[in-house]
């Protein structure tokens, strides 16, 4: 876990109830789901197994031990869980390499977030090899604090990578607001105690309480965090 948590007096703007913004980051802020699930798919073809596209629904927004637990026992594959978390990590950190395309509103957002000093993190189930690579594309200083899956007793669905990321920066997960893309994290966010605002990457999310879907991050903005605060007390 990093932190370079900024001063109590940036933390809350006038006015506001919103502490904090916490953010998923692969199909959230980087267009990377489907990369996971194409070196899922790669890996397995390697194996000599073919991996059912109807899979793909229950790997996607998972930690890896449940992702690719399922996946080993789905298929049969002759692999230990510790083989495969290293050949799935260093097939995406490859892949990424590549090409790390944003999701649209990504860049805008981190730089308006980052412009009215709202004190925001980085809450992934991917391993923090992978969070530090895609940090280089996203900007570490869009971040005070970053969370990685394999730095947290139990990750998404549970809520302890949002109870840390909260904690981490001295604030309330009440008055935080989480965008997340898959039900898994959306799940771990809620659990938390926190605001959340879903943005559907590979499967739909249905809109509850205190929970809020858009179609795109073009649609979030500061203000439109700040209002989720006050509309969802």
């Amino acid at each position: 876990m990093t932190s370079t948590v900024p001063a109590l007096g940036t933390r809350t703007a006038e006015g506001s109830a919103l502490q904090a913004v916490l953010l998923d980051m692969d199909g959230t802020l980087v267009d990377t789901e489907g990369f996971w699930w194409d070196v899922e798919t790669e890996v397995f073809a390697s194996l000599g197994h073919t991996l059912d596209d109807s899979w793909r629904h229950v790997v996607v927004g998972g930690p890896m031990t449940r992702s690719a637990g399922f996946l080993i026992e789905a298929t049969g594959a002759d692999i230990t869980l510790a083989e495969l978390s290293v050949l799935l990590n260093d097939g995406f950190e490859e892949r990424i390499g590549r090409d790390l395309p944003l999701m649209p509103g990504a860049a805008r957002l981190l730089a308006e977030l980052s412009t009215h000093e709202i004190p925001t993190a980085l809450v992934s189930a991917s391993h923090r090899r992978i969070i530090d690579r895609v940090l280089k594309s996203l900007g570490p200083h869009h971040f005070a604090l970053t969370v990685a899956g394999d730095e947290v007793p139990r990750t998404k669905p549970h809520p302890d990578p949002y109870l840390a990321a909260a904690a981490g920066l001295g604030v309330d997960p009440a008055r935080c607001a989480v965008v997340e893309d898959t039900a898994t994290g959306v799940a771990a966010a809620e659990a938390a105690g926190c605001h959340v605002v879903a943005v559907p990457s590979v499967a739909p999310i249905t809109p509850a309480a205190r929970r809020t879907v858009v179609a795109s991050l073009e649609e979030v903005d500061l203000t439109f965090l700040r209002g989720l605060m006050t509309q969802m007390r």
